[in-house]
Parts: C-alpha cells; structure tokens; sequence
C-alpha cells in the first residue's frame, strides 16, 4: 500500500507505484503463479481481470460474461427460417433430421479427427510440461483428436521423459483410431535436432508409418507475437541454461533469484518461409507440415504463402491466446484479435485454418468456423479441465463442446462444420445489406 500524499485519480497509480517497489519483476505477473497460472487475454491487471484463486491451475482471465466480448464473442449465431440443407437432410434420412445427425468428423492438416478440435500447443511452462500434459495427451488420444506439442519442450525438460512420455501416452491411447501428433519446433529445438530424433524414433514409427505424425514451424504466439518462448526459472536452472548457451537470461523477477528464460522466435521473410517449408517436405517426407502464425497485421499474407508452399495446415492464434509467460503489456495489447486475423485470411478450397485463442464451448467454435476456420484449438481450457479431472476431465469438456456444435449447426441448418460460412452470423458482412422488412419499400405485401 501507498505511504505517499501525492495522488493522481483517473490514473494508473497503483501499477505505477508497484513498478516504482518492484522494477523490472512488474513488466510480467507475479513469479510465483508461474506454474500455477494459465496466461492470455484479461490477465494484465485491467478491468475485468480475475482475483488470485486458491490451489491448483486456475484461468488468468476474465470469466465468462465477466467483461466485455471481444468482436468474435459480439457476432451471434443467427438461424434463418428456410433452411435447403436440412431440407437435403430430411430427404436423405426419409425424416425429419435432428441434432444427432450432425456429423462432425473432420480433415484437420492431413490428419482425421472425430471433431473439429485439436489439442493445442502447451509449449515448455511449467503447467504444461509435467503430469498433466501427459494426462492431456492419454486423453486426447482417447477422443480421436490431434495434439500439438510444443516448442522448447526438448531443451528445457528432455527427450525422452517429457516429449516421448506424450506422445507414447497418445499413441498407446488413440491406437489405429483418427487423430495425429504434431511437434514444434523453434530455432532452440532445431539445434537440439528435435524432428530428426522424432522421425527416427522406432517409438514412433507407428504413427509417422499411418500418416499420423507431424511438424509444426512455430513462427509466433497469440499472448506474445513477435517474441519468442517465456518461462521463469530458478537460480540453478538458470545457472544450467547459461552454461549451456541455449537460452537468453533476462532480469531477476524475484528476490528467490529466479531469472526469465527468453527463446529466439526467429526471422522470416516470405522466401525464408517458402525455404523453411520446402525443407521440411524434403527432409520428413512422411510427416504433415503445419506452419503456426502469431496474429500479425500480414497474417493473410503470410497464410497464401504457406499454403502456397505446402503447408497442409496454417494455424492463427488471435490475441486472446496463450497459456505460457508473456509480459502484461502484451496480454491484453498487442497483436490482433482472432475474429480479425480471420477476416484478414482467404482460406483455399480444401486448406486447412485453425484457429486458437480463449476456446472453450460450442458458440466460440462455431463462430471461427463460420469465419473460414476448419477446426478450433483448445489451450487453457484442456490444461483446466484435467486439472480438474486426471482422467476423464478433457474427455467431459470436449463432450459439452461437441453437443453444443452439434445443436448449433442443427439450428442453423448445416449438418457439417464445413458447410458454416459468415452467412451464419449476424450482423452480416460489411456490403451484405440487412433484410428488407416486410412494409418497406418493394418488401411488402401489393
């Protein structure tokens, strides 16, 4: 608490006066829920940002309806009164459609998946690199859906008893089931040589064989574009690290000496990118190749160049995204917000978009696939749920999420998620005009 007499209303005093104690540990949220704390949109400290909860991981960001939407959560499902499709539907089933008959098996990057969602990178945090990464990956084996497994998991934890132990953990759950597993790689895992030990594997031979296997170039985040990885680490880890040249050190974020542990994101430009790709083509010719995007204002650009180049997916991750470390000023302030990076890209016939940024539930999903998204990425949302349940958590969260697609396609009289286009949402495009209501000028009764 202050002890000074000046005062300044209207103003952010309080995060000024705690820089002023605190120094440069203030530029990022408290050290000690690094492990604990689940970062992206709403948790700088603004309005709307959460209390500390107590045990366990728990969401730094607002709850749901606790701010303001952001322009994704503003557009609202509308369905219309006649519907062709469920028309094509009733004739096909000889009845009247339902729900159920929503079908919601989907291409994802080369991969089969039982919905459109994917199981998103956790990255080499703390909260995502232990037990419930593992726990995650068993489940999400079990329901048929890709995993990403992220970047500088390698460098910071190892090979085998991190990055293999989740992917054994998939693979000995999906079986000869859909799905697939996709690794990252950064500039520090390209010189651990990650995806040459992975595709050499025998461990993983089975699912690079079936065309389950793949290798995500990571050229960005949604929490933190334009940098790279984030953690906090001890003074003796720090120690390690710096010996072993693998990681930048920035400054001390605690008077236990903990240090933040920075990652080169890379340079590219769109040849660098081409070359990139091809690379990978050439040299995991077995493997998917998927390309992650932070949400930069060239995003449309950098997309066309990747699909251009062979990319069987790109993924978008808005601004609202993240689960790892990320200073405060970018958490709520920088980068676009997924519903723009959408707008921004002209998705291929057939290419793969994914999307990741604050999903959760059915009505986030079907707007970002109504924007052109082919499947949803779930980050935060999977790391709480098997926090919340060890073995059946994500299982239980995904069933709600499929219900819920299934209903709201059903309303909307689309029984694919491939079939959802801007149409679906209201208000409609810029250009598209508003209905006529009936009474007006040419759209009444004569």
């Amino acid at each position: 608490m202050s002890t000074g007499t000046v005062t300044a209303a209207g103003f952010p005093e309080e995060a000024v006066r705690a820089r002023a104690r605190h120094g440069a540990a203030e530029v990022f949220p408290p050290s000690g829920e690094y492990g604990t704390g689940l970062f992206g949109a709403g948790a700088a400290g603004g309005p709307g940002a959460p209390a500390p909860g107590s045990g366990g991981i728990r969401p730094a960001v607002a709850p749901w309806g606790g701010g303001p939407p952001d322009a994704l959560d503003a557009l609202r499902p509308a369905p219309p009164v006649f519907m062709p499709r469920r028309l094509e539907k009733l004739i096909a089933l000889g009845r009247e459609p339902g729900h159920d008959d929503v079908e919601l098996h989907s291409g994802i990057g080369g991969f089969t998946s039982a919905l459109p969602v994917y199981l998103s990178a956790f990255g080499s945090t703390r909260a995502g690199s232990g037990d419930l990464a593992v726990a995650a990956a068993r489940q999400a084996g079990r329901l048929g859906i890709p995993m990403v497994v992220g970047e500088n998991t390698v460098p910071v934890h190892g090979y085998r008893s991190v990055l293999l132990a989740r992917i054994e953990a998939y693979a000995e759950a999906v079986g000869d089931g859909p799905g697939g597993v996709v690794v990252q790689q950064s500039t520090e895992d390209a010189d651990s040589e990650v995806w040459n030990l992975l595709y050499s594997d025998p461990a993983v031979r089975e699912l690079r064989d079936s065309g389950r296997l793949g290798f995500e170039l990571k050229t960005g985040q949604g929490a933190k574009p334009g940098l790279g990885g984030m953690t906090v680490v001890g003074a003796a880890e720090a120690e390690r690290l710096s010996a072993a040249g693998l990681f930048t050190l920035g400054a001390e974020l605690g008077p236990d000496g903990s240090r933040l542990r920075c990652a080169t994101p890379g340079t590219f430009t769109e040849e660098i990118l081409r070359q990139q790709l091809r690379f990978m083509r050439n040299n995991f010719p077995l493997a998917r190749v998927w390309v992650k995007f932070h949400p930069g204002r060239d995003i449309g650009t950098a997309a066309a160049t990747a699909w251009s180049a062979g990319a069987d997916a790109v993924t978008v991750d808005g601004a609202e995204g993240g689960t790892g470390w990320a200073p405060r000023v970018f958490l709520d302030g920088v980068g676009l917000p997924l519903a723009d990076c959408l707008g921004l890209v002209d998705r291929p016939e057939g290419a793969s978009l994914l999307a990741s940024g604050r999903m959760w539930e059915g009505g986030r999903a079907v707007r970002a696939l109504a924007l052109g998204a082919t499947a949803v990425g779930l980050g935060r949302a999977a790391l709480l749920a098997v926090d919340e349940d060890r073995e059946h958590g994500l299982e239980r969260l995904v069933e709600a999420l499929a219900l819920e697609l299934r209903l709201l396609l059903h309303a909307l009289g689309q029984y694919r998620p491939g079939d959802l286009t801007r149409a679906d949402l209201w208000p409609p495009p810029p250009g598209a005009g508003r209905p006529v209501p009936a009474g007006a000028a040419g759209g009444g009764r004569p």
